[in-house]
């Protein structure tokens, strides 16, 4: 069990925040020794962070021309590519109404914020639009030297050119665009085996950082972080409850023979916490419990395991608005925007990451993009284990929805009778 990176995180998690309080109350003349070790957190954290512009600019150009791949390739290939387009935007905006009307209804403790963000690494808010209104933040979506936007962290408008750059890559010769896309692809893979190095340091890192956060907090702490697993759990878990009700109006699939089918994936998604893991146990789900043709689930559910994650932009988002009314921050319109493009592109360029990169990638230009500080993703990565089953779960949830919508009733009846 002690093998697991998550189990080990968790531990480090949690004793980091007993040694601080143990220090805040039992051994002050030991605070000056703790804030050394607090130095390797920001260290640690900030070695994470260094990958992420050129890991999320490749990883949005190789999604973009996989998915450009994926719809020259017929036109269930192109329906499918649609719907999932329609879906992630669907599931980012209901993010932003369940995270809010959730902490509306079950605010954070503003003493507990207060005590917690004391004891978190320091942060600032970045500026998530420019000043000016509407006009001037889309005259800022296209950037006039993405050189600069990209050593500035100004995320959207990265992202926005990176999405160009994916699609004009596709419209160059065979030779070219494998040239471009590979260039892309090695990178991407070179800085994952630089996050990959730096979390195996993880456990120390996240010690350091909670240590910080139970000097100042105490157990405190733990409260708040209950709080956020809950709020995102929750958040993830509606999602999770419309793909079974979109399964069962649009896709036209009777309740109680969509779940029977479903148990198995979600067995398997609970497990593994992985949707790709679970791609056998969704095959056989859609083909002999849905009666959905082989034709149809041998083209969708790989597509969506490959470039559509339902979950992504749902939890995401909930992780970023949670920051945010953590430091008392009210994003923009214009910012929750800009946050719901960003949340969009990396959904689909960071499927199939391993959790914690994955975690790191998307995380970080969210918040960035929202205007909300990244300090604390290091401390949340600690406790994203649970929240991640929810993901997956989802996932799995809203592939062999998408499979059903985009399958013929009559056809499936046929099958299955």
């Amino acid at each position: 069990m002690f093998k697991s990176l998550s189990v080990r995180v968790v531990i480090a998690l949690v004793l980091g925040v007993a040694a601080g309080a143990y220090v805040r109350t039992e051994a002050p003349a030991l605070q000056e020794a703790a804030g050394y070790v607090e130095a390797f957190g920001g260290l640690w954290l900030n070695a994470l962070r260094m990958t992420v512009v050129p890991l999320v600019f490749s990883l949005v150009v190789i999604g973009i021309a996989s998915v450009a791949d994926a719809a020259a390739t017929g036109r269930l290939a192109a329906r499918a590519v649609l719907l999932f387009s329609v879906l992630l935007v669907f599931a980012a905006l209901y993010s932003i109404a369940a995270t809010s009307g959730l902490l509306q209804v079950w605010p954070i403790d503003p003493a507990a914020a207060r005590a917690f963000l004391a004891g978190a690494p320091a942060g600032e808010a970045a500026p998530a639009a420019p000043e000016g209104g509407f006009a001037r933040w889309l005259q800022s979506l296209a950037p006039s030297n993405p050189i600069a936007a990209a050593a500035e962290e100004a995320i959207l408008p990265l992202v926005v050119f990176a999405v160009f750059f994916g699609f004009a890559a596709t419209r160059l010769g065979e030779e070219q665009k494998a040239a471009i896309v590979n260039l892309f692809r090695a990178i991407a893979e070179a800085m994952i085996v630089i996050v990959h190095w730096v979390l195996i340091a993880a456990p120390i890192g996240v010690f350091a950082l909670s240590l910080g956060v139970g000097l100042r907090a105490g157990f405190g702490a733990v409260g708040v972080l209950a709080h956020y697993v809950a709020i995102v759990s929750l958040v993830t878990l509606g999602i999770t409850i419309i793909a079974l009700f979109l399964a069962i109006t649009w896709g036209r699939a009777p309740a109680a023979r969509f779940a029977a089918a479903a148990g198995a994936p979600l067995a398997v998604a609970f497990s593994t916490q992985s949707s790709l893991a679970s791609l056998p146990a969704m095959l056989e789900a859609a083909r002999t419990g849905l009666g959905v043709p082989r034709r149809i689930t041998d083209l969708v559910l790989p597509l969506a395991v490959a470039v559509f994650r339902f979950t992504s932009p749902v939890a995401n988002l909930a992780v970023a608005l949670y920051i945010a009314a953590l430091y008392g921050l009210s994003p923009t319109p214009l910012a929750l925007i800009g946050a719901v493009v960003v949340a969009f592109a990396v959904s689909i360029g960071s499927v199939g990451l391993p959790g914690q990169v994955s975690f790191i990638a998307s995380m970080t230009p969210i918040c960035i993009a929202l205007g909300a500080p990244v300090e604390l993703l290091g401390v949340l990565l600690a406790v994203e284990v649970a929240p991640d089953i929810f993901r997956t779960r989802g996932n799995v949830s809203g592939d062999l929805a998408a499979t059903l919508i985009l399958s013929d009733k009559k056809e499936r009846d046929a099958e299955a009778g």
